[in-house]
């Protein structure tokens, strides 16, 4: 009886092994088809609404934006601020503050989910399943849920939403190690747009009141 039940359990693992290999094999195709239909494009363009959400720290903030990606460049507006990135330097434009920010290189880090990124992001530095399937709107958007491989990652894992029929991304769920949630969800997604040639551009002139705010 003993032997029975051992051959029972040895079947049950290795069937186990051989789903969750097939789960990441599946998850790992339909990732790479979103990456190929994202990186045919010349451009993109997307409206999208962003909501910050910590029930421990009663912090719940919602805001739309829109940003403006073209290879690893990209102009955002939120928050009422401007984010401009040429490819080697970041110009962050503050209305509010009448103040324009100045790196000469992309200070955000390398493992943050940050606009040039956030399409192509799950890319490095992920394992990846395949995870519940939604109908929302009528249409069937299947998550993939992807784990930072890096133990001392601020991100406990990220849902990424993504439309079964065009394989664009819907929206991407962040849940971090102190639970603070953060949604991104897509409004509209154009693609090869004509775009002004000083779109990606920072003209200074245009700022003479503002503080100039020059980083090393």
């Amino acid at each position: 009886m003993k032997t029975v039940k051992r051959l029972f359990f040895l079947i049950l693992f290795f069937i186990s092994i051989s789903l969750n290999a097939q789960n990441k094999e599946q998850a790992k195709a339909l990732l790479n088809e979103v990456s190929q239909k994202v990186k045919s494009y010349d451009n993109i363009s997307i409206d999208f609404k962003y909501a910050l959400n910590n029930t421990e720290e009663n912090i719940n903030q919602e805001t739309r934006g829109d940003v403006i990606l073209q290879g690893n460049k990209y102009r955002l507006n939120i928050l009422g601020a401007t984010r401009i990135f040429d490819g080697k330097t970041l110009y962050t434009i503050s209305p509010d503050d009448e103040e324009v920010t100045i790196s000469s290189h992309n200070v955000e880090s390398e493992n943050s989910i940050t606009p040039s990124r956030m399409l192509t992001f799950y890319e490095e530095g992920f394992t990846y399943a395949m995870d519940i399937v939604q109908n929302i709107k009528g249409r069937k958007i299947q998550y993939v849920k992807l784990t930072p491989i890096d133990s001392h990652s601020e991100i406990k894992y990220v849902l990424l939403g993504i439309d079964a029929q065009t394989k664009h991304i819907y929206n991407l769920i962040e849940v971090g190690k102190n639970e603070t949630k953060t949604t991104l969800t897509v409004n509209s997604f154009k693609t090869n747009e004509p775009l002004s040639k000083a779109i990606f551009s920072f003209d200074e002139k245009k700022y003479g009141d503002y503080y100039i705010n020059k980083l090393d």
